[in-house]
């Protein structure tokens, strides 16, 4: 398979997503560190997936380690991920960044360091929207509707502004709309009603 090809559909009724034996290592002042060790789940597509657990227990590092984002020091020491039959796990990171914000939407649980604090919410939006065509109107279009859905007022001027002219609770609702962007097929989401009001967790 070429990086131009897309992947085979997974075979029917099997799992969107499929972990198994996955283990991470950290390396710290005082040693290796397994915070996750020998993990397996499967998520079918347009099922809802919780990950529960007591603080510290490896969930935020089960989440990073599915979509290969974890943390400088860390690494994927065994196991398979795979998404739609595919292991990412075995993919260069040029093909995995592909899957990042296309395949797979992540929102992360602090939306301040993951925002890009030089470019506006409109431009962050519409980047995830260039990778899957369109002209600049259509992005625009669809950059408005995504806030609109997330329930941010005042849309069309708010797209103009950079992160640090919203709240807490107004970056993480940019973040799960930038997580939306790609019509994903796996939405990874790392506590993300965490900066919200009740109402809005409600919603």
């Amino acid at each position: 398979m070429t990086a131009s090809q897309p992947p085979a559909p997974p075979p029917v009724g099997a799992p969107l997503l499929e972990v198994s034996r996955l283990s991470v290592s950290i390396d710290t002042a005082a040693g290796e560190v397994r915070p996750v060790e020998g993990v397996g789940f499967s998520i079918a597509a347009g099922e809802t997936f919780a990950l529960l657990g007591e603080s510290g227990c490896g969930k935020s590092m089960t989440a990073l380690a599915v979509t290969r984002l974890l943390p400088d020091g860390g690494r994927i020491a065994a196991g398979e991920v795979r998404l739609g039959g595919e292991d990412l796990l075995r993919l260069p990171e040029a093909a995995m960044r592909g899957v990042r914000g296309g395949r797979i939407g992540m929102i992360f649980q602090e939306p301040s360091t993951s925002l890009n604090p030089v470019m506006t919410v409109g431009a962050q939006i519409g980047e995830v929207l260039a990778l899957h065509g369109g002209d600049d109107a259509s992005i625009a279009a669809r950059s408005l509707a995504l806030l609109e859905a997330v329930g941010i007022p005042d849309p069309a001027r708010r797209l103009g502004e950079y992160p640090f002219q919203f709240s807490g609770g107004m970056k993480q609702r940019v973040m799960i709309a930038i997580a939306l962007a790609g019509s994903p097929e796996l939405l990874v989401a790392d506590e993300p009603t965490t900066a919200l009001d009740v109402t809005i967790q409600a919603q």
